[in-house]
């Protein structure tokens, strides 16, 4: 049997709540900043991320995925980018991945035997298979981080739905550190799209 932290969390929670501690962190639905961050799941970024960022509670909407990879153009990390520009008053995106990212050491084939170990019946990956789902090609992390940060750039950056003069920016965070790598600047990216236009 696993271990849970569910019992630790509960009666921390019930002592935060009865003694007001969530009073610091009251902020509303909107982002302060405008803004809407796609960044990595790692656990290094939970708190050194928006403090490299001088972001606070309320500042920033942050949408995370594993490897901050936008994987499908209509899944629910676009999805989510999407409602935060069209209803939640964001004007800016973020795309932040990291140095020694887990997706990039990702085998696919050692994660389904992981799968199997764990109870996982061998027929379940006939059922994906014939679902038309390559199950290796979806658990595939990628090589670089910047190339995979920049194609999720350009898949936000391009999508049909997102307004074209939303700037869409791609950095890379040293999860030691907290320095940031400029990979995109949106800005640059509209001011050469209006220059085009006006050619």
């Amino acid at each position: 049997m696993m271990g849970t932290s569910l019992n630790e969390i509960l009666s921390f929670n019930e002592s935060f709540v009865k003694f007001k501690q969530y009073e610091p962190y009251i902020t509303s639905k909107y982002p302060d900043k405008k803004s809407v961050i796609l960044t990595c799941m790692d656990t290094r970024l939970v708190e050194l991320l928006p403090k490299a960022m001088n972001l606070k509670n309320g500042d920033v909407k942050i949408v995370k995925s594993a490897g901050a990879q936008v994987s499908h153009p209509f899944g629910a990390v676009m999805r989510s980018i999407l409602v935060a520009v069209y209803e939640l008053k964001a004007d800016e995106v973020y795309v932040i991945g990291h140095h020694d990212c887990g997706m990039s050491a990702i085998d696919p084939e050692v994660m389904i035997q992981h799968m199997v170990e764990r109870g996982i019946n061998e027929d379940i990956f006939n059922t994906v298979k014939y679902s038309g789902i390559d199950i290796v090609d979806w658990l595939r992390g990628f090589g670089d981080v910047s190339t995979s940060v920049l194609k999720s750039v350009d898949m936000i950056r391009n999508h049909p739905l997102m307004p074209k003069m939303t700037p869409v920016h791609g950095l890379v965070i040293d999860p030691n550190t907290g320095k940031l790598d400029l990979l995109a600047d949106g800005n640059t990216n509209l001011k050469e799209s209006e220059t085009e236009t006006l050619l």
